[in-house]
């Protein structure tokens, strides 16, 4: 039995300071090496109990802490990674959600509420920013004992902005306060007013988690079960070791040379643990500074490194589990906790993805939006990714997203690849992508169908008679176009414009007004047309029954029931 060091999950808004807060405490620059400055993955730092004594010394006093140390995970903030949150929140035993202090709630802060509110996860407000409000600027070290220098009037500037934030906390269903202002934590939520970029405020807030971990949870982080259990993050391959996995061990002792049940590229495998490495104190697992040191064991919770004996082909995001106990029954859970709840469509696009994580996101985005999805999975965009996404009926459902991975055939048949490494741009891009599809088989659509026209061959205005046979004409109502076939009012075929013409000009189409010249091969004028005469686009029934669908504008339309008039005087039911 022993007191495992709580797990802290950081949520929030995108860009109100997670990663930022993190780099400060363990003096990173994580956050400056994301693909947009934006987390993309979630990420684990270790902060031992000494550590938070050291930077806590002036307003800690003479507290002792029975856990070891804080195990912070960095989870994305955009909406998009709802489900990311949703996993980091599972896993976490206390919260920070950062707000900034100026901004106020946000639409993901209050998803990441419901996150917390779900798992009733405690959690406490980091208040960031604060260097922005006048009178705060360039300040360091703990909140509290600075409140005695700074003049009264920006304090109660600082104040109002933390009472506004308490009020929107109101709104969403919790009682919240500066957190000296507390007596009972188990019934309010403490805001921390903190600067990330200066570190103000953090000894504050370190303060208050381990304080908060103490008292409440002690119970919940006396580990009994000694059955490793935890998440895989990320694989990577590492130089001279091969495939690696960074992890978070959230329950029991891992060992090496145990097996654990996980999730690879070829379905629940038991993979024997060759080799356990942890990061530094302070180190980001995602992107240490120092080298990592081989342990023989770790106790939960800890972010680690995992060296699998094997091939490899270990799938991010997935669960593991030491192998013990119903065997049948825990590989089924590894394998429902991977698939989720997605449901492919017989139609529909092709998402992957390099996580299990981020497609869960992707999935869960592209489902806000109505996409349908025929094939999810993690790994590189493949030949038969291709194929799958090729056979699909509709064009624009032809598109493989990939989503932070590599794509092994850049081009084939008619699909369309969208790739980012930013997750929340992928929707946009799609939606740009599928509308010019759309557009463009409209635009086809539209070419093919024969087009409402009414012309006027123009009294004299005959070039050639025959062979070709090309005279003036101008266009009543409607539009011509090259190869539209014509009839005349009786109904009877004329046969195709061969060609228009305006001057020297060779032209696609005519509109209303334009007086043009056209060609015709297999009629004379004088016998089978006449000057004076009046012509219609000769329309077949399908065009018809698909034009009224269309944009047509007032003259289009009244061209459109003469022609059915005129078909109706030999076919009483035409185009009903």
């Amino acid at each position: 039995m022993w007191v495992r060091q709580p797990i802290v999950g950081v949520l929030g808004h995108v860009d109100h300071g997670k990663t930022s807060l993190l780099d400060n405490i363990r003096g990173g620059v994580v956050a400056a090496r994301e693909a947009g400055g934006i987390t993309q993955h979630i990420g684990a730092t270790e902060v031992p109990i000494q550590e938070i004594v050291r930077i806590c010394k002036d307003i800690i006093g003479n507290k002792a802490f029975k856990i070891p140390g804080l195990l912070f995970i960095d989870t994305p903030g955009h909406e998009s990674f709802s489900s990311l949150r949703i996993r980091g929140g599972s896993i976490a035993d206390i919260a920070v959600l950062v707000i900034d202090v100026r901004e106020g709630i946000m639409p993901q802060t209050r998803e990441s509420l419901e996150v917390l509110k779900k798992f009733k996860t405690p959690f406490v407000v980091a208040a960031n920013k604060v260097d922005l409000v006048e009178g705060f600027s360039g300040l360091k070290g703990a909140f509290i004992p600075s409140t005695r220098t700074i003049e009264q009037s920006r304090i109660e500037e600082l104040d109002n902005k933390l009472f506004q934030l308490s009020s929107q906390l109101y709104r969403e269903g919790f009682s919240a306060d500066r957190y000296d202002r507390i007596s009972d934590f188990a019934r309010n939520v403490a805001i921390v007013p903190l600067s990330a970029k200066t570190g103000y405020g953090v000894p504050d807030l370190l303060m208050v988690l381990s304080g908060l971990a103490q008292t409440f949870l002690e119970s919940q982080l006396t580990n009994e079960d000694e059955t490793a259990e935890g998440t895989i993050l990320e694989v990577r391959e590492e130089k001279g070791m091969g495939e690696v996995s960074d992890a978070i061990l959230y329950s029991g002792v891992m060992k090496r040379g145990e097996t654990v049940f996980t999730g690879t590229v070829d379905g629940i495998k038991a993979l024997k643990i060759k080799g356990i490495f942890k990061p530094k104190p302070l180190d980001e697992i995602r992107d240490p500074r120092d080298r990592f040191l081989p342990v023989s064991e770790v106790r939960a919770a800890s972010g680690i490194r995992i060296l699998f004996q094997g091939e490899g082909g270990v799938i991010p995001g997935s669960p593991f589990k030491e192998a013990s106990g119903d065997l049948i029954s825990l590989k089924k859970s590894i394998e429902d906790a991977i698939t989720g709840s997605f449901k492919p469509s017989s139609e529909g696009i092709v998402a992957k993805a390099d996580t299990v994580g981020g497609l869960e996101a992707l999935v869960y985005e592209l489902g806000r939006i109505n996409v349908p999805i025929k094939k999810a999975e993690v790994g590189p965009v493949s030949k038969r990714d291709f194929t799958e996404a090729g056979t699909n009926k509709v064009p624009e459902d032809r598109i493989i997203i990939a989503f932070n991975v590599p794509v092994e055939v850049k081009e084939y048949a008619d699909v369309k690849v969208i790739e980012n490494k930013i997750i929340y741009s992928i929707k946009d891009d799609l939606m740009k992508v599928r509308e010019e599809i759309k557009q463009r088989e409209l635009e086809e659509k539209r070419r093919s169908l024969t087009f409402p026209c009414k012309l006027l061959i123009m009294p004299g205005n005959v070039f050639r008679i025959s062979k070709p046979a090309i005279f003036g004409v101008r266009i009543l109502g409607g539009k011509l176009r090259v190869k539209t076939q014509l009839m005349k009012v009786d109904g009877s075929e004329v046969g195709p414009v061969k060609s228009i013409r305006t001057g020297e000009q060779s032209l696609q189409d005519a509109k209303q007004g334009e007086e043009v010249a056209i060609a015709m091969d297999g009629i004379t004028i004088g016998r089978q047309l006449r000057e004076g005469d009046i012509l219609y686009s000769e329309i077949n029934e399908r065009d018809f029954r698909l034009l009224k669908e269309e944009n047509l504008n007032v003259d289009e339309s009244m061209i459109m029931e003469e022609i059915k008039g005129l078909r109706r005087k030999t076919s009483p039911f035409w185009g009903s």
